[in-house]
């Protein structure tokens, strides 16, 4: 019972950490349907901007944690307006832009390796053990959970209490009717495009500072924000943050039975299971 417990709450913490990483890739996607899979290698500049900030210029860590939000949104507001835009203009098969973001993703891949090296690169930071029962979790998971709550509370009463917000949530449901009535749809994208690509931010601090930053990092984050988003059911923001603790919870309670080897490979059973036999997704929005 105890191993089950500790696995347990592994689970929600691994589970807040995906479902964050499908909050932001699930708001670029549902809106705009755009697979921008150069989220990865955002994610990874900005872990590696914290560590700039905050370890090798030795600034406080709320001073790097800004940073790394600020050059998250900038690089997904510029590869939206560089790349994306242009092929909208163009009427761009969706295909075309899913080619676009796996090239933009290797020269951004690419360009962490030159402007930072490739070596693993960590942040020392402070972190108590704590522990509830027999379950034990550190400093760095309990802001993973609390991380995670605020930003999804805070973006929830955006969406729901802001003009920009309803805009969001109208062109989610329906882009051609969103333009029909008015709204500006690259205005949308824009925020879309900085507002999710900030959010992945946290979660990139979060993994520098428990296992340190990497050039190649940002495969498994963006790996795992798609996991939750088509688990969860594209266009319903609720449904990655299902799918992200759903997969969480099954990646850790699976090692109870799984060898630990295996573990990279359940997200993957995961999904296959999901596209098999609910391809709609968990809470999928009906469009008519």
């Amino acid at each position: 019972m105890d191993l089950f417990l500790q696995l347990l709450a592994n689970g929600l913490i691994n589970g807040s950490h995906y479902a964050l990483l499908g909050l932001g890739f699930g708001l670029i996607f549902s809106t705009t349907r755009i697979v921008h899979f150069a989220y990865g290698p955002i994610f990874t500049f900005a872990a590696y901007t914290a560590w700039l900030i905050s370890g090798s210029m030795g600034l406080p860590l709320i001073v790097g944690i800004a940073g790394a939000v600020l050059v998250a949104a900038l690089l997904g507001t510029g590869s939206y307006l560089t790349l994306y835009r242009a092929l909208e203009r163009n009427g761009a098969p969706p295909l075309i832009p899913l080619i676009a973001s796996l090239g933009l993703t290797i020269v951004l891949e690419n360009l962490v390796g030159v402007l930072f090296g490739t070596g693993v690169r960590t942040l020392d930071v402070d972190s108590s053990v704590h522990f509830l029962g027999p379950v034990f979790f550190t400093s760095i998971h309990v802001w993973q959970v609390v991380s995670f709550v605020v930003i999804a509370v805070a973006l929830g009463a955006f969406l729901r209490r802001t003009r920009y917000g309803r805009a969001i949530l109208a062109m989610t449901d329906d882009p051609e009717m969103a333009r029909v009535i008015g709204i500006d749809t690259l205005k949308v994208s824009i925020i879309v495009f900085a507002l999710g690509s900030a959010i992945s931010a946290v979660p990139a601090v979060m993994v520098l500072l428990k296992d340190g930053a990497s050039t190649h990092m940002g495969f498994a984050a963006v790996f795992m924000g798609f996991v939750a988003v088509i688990v969860g059911g594209v266009g319903s923001l609720r449904g990655a943050i299902a799918g992200g603790y759903l997969v969480g919870l099954v990646e850790s309670l699976g090692l109870w039975q799984i060898p630990t080897e295996w573990q990279g490979s359940i997200s993957f059973v995961v999904l296959f299971l999901m596209i098999m036999l609910r391809p709609q997704g968990l809470f999928s929005m009906a469009r008519k």
